[in-house]
């Protein structure tokens, strides 16, 4: 097997993380050669006892090594080492960079200049909102836009910054097949077209507890710095900030009504010293050595209103229906005279550009929020 391959199966191994993984390819040469060391030179790499030492040694048995492989090839990803040229330059300075980065997409030189927004998942519109316009104004300048392709504001990240013609990557808690949550499955096809999909995990790997302190890590390490744009007390958000700055890198918080719960941790973060996001010059300013103002490329639109939704002969015909009062799928095939497919179909994309809602009972009303 080669080196790549070799780190595929390191990153398999139940035990080994990204620093014992680290420590071992130091100590032994490589990772095939940690893949065929005896017990006896496993058990004489520091920090690592006769446990994970028999967990490497009998590693053939524990790990599907071809069958990954086949699963990497038939999704049509790669994947991305330290000793590849374009593993993230800035996720190697972190204390735990990942052994292996699956990559649906592609990974640029240029994605260095990079920054990560995130939030909460439960979101208000002033937040998807200003979400959107930063990353939308950000991708519009050549900053990269990363984010954990989690519902709110990471998912209004990727739209805006896909919809300022710029790149995005979504670092994903999970195995790079899975789709969570299931609504950005069209986001998710969309994209490694303007950029790429990233995960640690294995194929098939659910998301869980564990994964998205894992991902976030990952998210605060590859980039300048984090927005945090929207984020109560408890949030997950509030993780990666103190990742990023762990890993030496600014944070940004985004101010938002003093008796909103969604805007306690940004106000948190602001009083023990991350600098005040009002807008894109906020986080321009702190980089200002990479993107000088006279250098900058024009904005395609500088106030950072996103373009008009574009929508389908259905769609329009459905939006036009729906209101403030609530409707069912049937409610909607009677008004409209469309099928149970097509109005199925309808709807989903109108959830996907957020300007209507299904609330309980399965029924849908106009986003006027």
């Amino acid at each position: 097997m080669d080196s790549t391959e070799a780190f595929v199966a390191l990153n398999m191994i139940p035990l080994v993380g990204p620093v014992r993984g680290r420590q071992l390819v130091a100590a032994l040469g490589g990772p095939a050669e940690v893949l065929g060391a005896s017990l006896a030179e496993l058990q004489r790499v520091p920090g690592i006892g006769s446990e994970i030492a028999s967990s490497i040694a009998g590693w053939e048995s524990q790990v599907d090594l071809a069958g990954e492989l086949q699963r990497i090839r038939e999704f049509g990803c790669v994947i991305v080492t330290p000793e590849h040229e374009n593993y993230p330059k800035h996720l190697r300075e972190i204390y735990d960079p990942p052994l292996v980065l699956y990559v649906k997409g592609t990974l640029l030189e240029s994605d260095r200049n990079c920054v990560a927004i995130v939030g909460s998942r439960m979101t208000t519109h002033y937040g998807i909102s200003t979400a959107r316009k930063l990353a939308f104004q950000l991708a519009s300048l050549g900053v990269t836009v990363v984010s954990g392709g989690a519902r709110g504001i990471d998912t209004a990240a990727h739209q805006g910054a896909i919809s300022g013609k710029g790149r995005t990557i979504a670092v994903l808690g999970t195995g790079i097949n899975l789709v969570f949550p299931a609504e950005n499955a069209v986001l998710f096809a969309k994209i490694p077209e303007q950029g790429a999909l990233i995960t640690q995990f294995p194929f098939n790997r659910p998301a869980d507890k564990q994964s998205f302190p894992i991902r976030n890590r990952i998210v605060a390490g590859m980039t300048m710095g984090t927005v945090v744009v929207e984020a109560n007390l408890t949030s997950g958000a509030l993780i990666t900030a103190n990742m990023a700055v762990d890993a030496g890198r600014q944070v940004f918080a985004v101010p938002g009504q003093i008796d909103s719960p969604r805007s306690k941790g940004c106000h948190d973060l602001i009083k023990k010293g991350a600098k005040l996001c009002e807008g894109v010059e906020d986080i321009l300013s702190e980089f200002e050595y990479l993107f000088p103002p006279a250098h900058r490329p024009a904005t395609p639109n500088p106030s950072g209103e996103l373009p008009a939704l574009v929508l389908s002969d259905n769609e329009a015909v459905i939006f036009e229906a729906l209101s403030s009062e609530k409707l069912s799928i049937d409610d909607l095939i009677q008004i409209t005279g469309l099928s149970i497919p097509t109005v199925s179909v309808a709807l989903f994309s109108l959830e996907m550009k957020r300007i209507i809602r299904q609330l309980p009972g399965k029924v849908f009303v106009r986003n006027l929020s």
